[in-house]
C-alpha cells in the first residue's frame, strides 16, 4: 500500500491520561527502557543501555537546542495574546541567519488570543534584564495558511533575536502536559548536548542521556556524532486527517557536517539514531545523495527533500547504496563548496518505506495517531503494537517526559 492511503485510525491505541508523564525522572538516566530485537521484548533502564548496543557501533544524535518560542504580551486592558514562534519567515535562507538578526525579524507563529489582537494594533512588552531595560514589539503582517506572519522589532537592537528569545520567552513544554512550564523545565526539557538554537519541541529521545552513559559508551568503542534538526511543532502534532494524503508534514530545517557524513560512510553499516528526528535527518541525507548521485548539477533548492519525493518512482526504484549515496553526495557538496547541508525536509516515513541508514533506533513512546508512531512502524511491522500493550501492561511513562525503547529493525527489512 502506498502510504498515502493509510489510514491513521490504524495507528491508534488507547493511552490513558495517568501514563502521561507529567514530570521528568531524576535522574534522567534511571527511566526504564524497553528493548526490541528479533521480536523478542526485554526490560532494563537507560543506564544500562550500552549493554544492548554492539561494540563500535555509532550513535547520531540532534543536537539542536529548545528556544523559548512562548512570549506573553498583556494588553492595557489586561487581556493576554501569546505568541507561539514557529518559524523563520521565508525572506531568510536559514534557521540560522534569522536567529542572527538584529533589531527586527519576520517570524511565522501561531496566536494564542488571536480576537482581541485588533488591526493595526503594535503590541509591546518591557522588561529589566541584567539591570537594563529591553522592549519588544509585535506587528501583524500577514495572515498565513495555519499561522500569522509577524514582523517582530526590539530595543535595544544590537542583541539577536536568539538572544531576544532568551530574554523575552518561555520554553514551550507540550500541550499534553496539561500545566504551566516551571523553572525546571528550561533544563529537563534539555538535552545535556543541545547547541544549536531553533527547535520549539526537544528531541525527546535525548533527554535520558547522561555523562555517565557516554562514559559507559565509550568503554565499548561506541562513537557518537551530531546532525541537527530543528524540531517544528508539526512533529508532534496528531494527524487530523483520515488518510495521509491530505495531511502536510511541517518542513524542518537540517544542519549536517561534511565530516558526519564522511563518518556515516565509514560506519554505514552499525548506526543507531537516537529520536526520530536524527533517524528522518539520516534518511534525508540518503535521499540527497541519490538525488545528486542521478543529477550531479541540482541546485540547493531542488536536493531538498519534499513530502512524498522517497515515493516516487524515479527514487524509490533506486538501487544505489548508502556508500554510494552519501559518496554522491560529498561529491556534490566539494562542487559548490559547502562545508555542511543547510536544508530543509518534509521527508515522511511510513509502511511501505524502507530504512535504509540504521539498524536500530532509541525512541519515547509517542501519541496515537501521529507521524512518529507511523515511523516506528515503517521501521518494526505491526510489532508496534505489541510493544505499546507491553508498555501500557508494565507500568512505562509515555510521551515527551516519559521512559523509552531501544528498536532494531527487523530482518526482513
Amino acid at each position: 500500500m502506498h502510504p498515502k492511503n493509510i489510514s491513521i485510525e490504524d495507528f491508534t491505541y488507547s493511552l490513558p491520561e495517568e501514563r502521561i508523564a507529567r514530570f521528568p525522572v531524576s535522574p534522567r538516566d534511571t527511566s526504564k527502557l524497553l528493548v526490541y530485537k528479533n521480536e523478542t521484548i526485554e526490560q532494563s533502564v537507560y543506564n544500562k543501555i550500552a549493554e544492548y548496543i554492539p561494540d563500535n557501533s555509532l550513535l547520531i544524535f540532534n543536537n539542536t537546542k529548545v528556544v523559548e518560542a512562548r512570549i506573553l504580551f498583556q494588553k492595557p486592558t489586561g487581556g493576554v495574546i501569546e505568541i507561539f514562534c514557529l518559524e523563520p519567515g521565508n525572506i531568510y535562507p536559514d534557521l540560522t541567519t534569522a536567529m542572527l538578526q538584529k533589531g527586527t525579524v519576520q517570524w511565522q507563529c501561531l496566536i494564542g488570543g488571536a480576537s482581541k489582537w485588533k488591526h493595526g494594533m503594535i503590541l509591546e512588552k518591557t522588561i529589566l534584564h541584567n539591570g537594563n531595560k529591553h522592549t519588544l514589539y509585535a506587528k501583524m503582517k500577514e495572515r498565513l495558511p495555519g499561522c500569522f506572519l509577524l514582523e517582530i522589532s526590539w530595543q535595544p537592537a544590537d542583541v539577536s533575536f536568539a538572544e531576544v528569545l532568551h530574554i523575552f520567552g518561555i520554553i514551550p513544554i507540550p500541550p499534553y502536559l496539561k500545566r504551566e512550564t516551571v523553572k525546571e523545565d528550561g533544563s529537563n526539557y534539555q538535552t545535556i548536548y543541545a547547541k544549536h538554537d531553533g527547535s520549539v519541541a526537544a528531541p525527546t529521545a535525548g533527554l535520558h542521556f547522561t555523562t555517565a552513559i557516554f562514559e559507559s559508551l565509550k568503554t565499548k568503542n561506541i562513537e557518537h556524532n551530531f546532525v541537527t534538526l530543528h524540531v517544528g511543532a508539526g512533529t508532534f502534532k496528531p494527524v487530523k486527517a483520515g488518510r495521509m494524503l491530505d495531511h502536510e508534514m511541517h518542513a524542518e530545517f537540517i544542519d549536517v557536517s561534511k565530516s558526519v557524513i564522511e563518518q556515516l560512510i565509514q560506519n554505514h553499516n552499525r548506526v543507531i539514531a537516537v529520536g526520530t528526528t536524527s533517524l528522518r535527518t539520516l534518511e534525508t541525507l540518503y535521499w540527497m545523495g541519490v538525488k545528486a548521485a542521478s543529477h550531479p548539477g541540482i541546485s540547493l533548492h531542488d536536493i531538498e527533500i519534499q513530502q512524498w519525493d522517497v515515493y516516487n518512482d524515479y527514487l524509490k526504484n533506486t538501487s544505489i547504496t548508502v556508500e554510494q549515496s552519501l559518496s554522491a553526495l560529498l561529491a556534490w557538496m566539494g562542487k559548490n563548496n559547502l562545508e555542511k547541508i543547510l536544508s530543509k525536509t518534509q521527508i515522511l516515513i511510513a509502511p511501505g518505506y524502507k530504512i535504509k541508514m540504521i539498524n536500530a533506533l532509541i525512541t519515547n513512546f509517542h501519541q496515537p495517531q501521529s507521524t512518529l508512531l507511523l515511523l516506528v512502524a515503517a521501521l518494526i511491522g505491526n510489532d508496534w503494537k505489541r510493544i505499546y500493550n507491553y508498555a501500557l501492561q508494565n507500568d512505562f511513562r509515555f510521551l515527551s517526559y516519559g521512559d523509552g525503547c531501544l528498536l532494531w529493525k527487523r530482518d526482513n527489512d
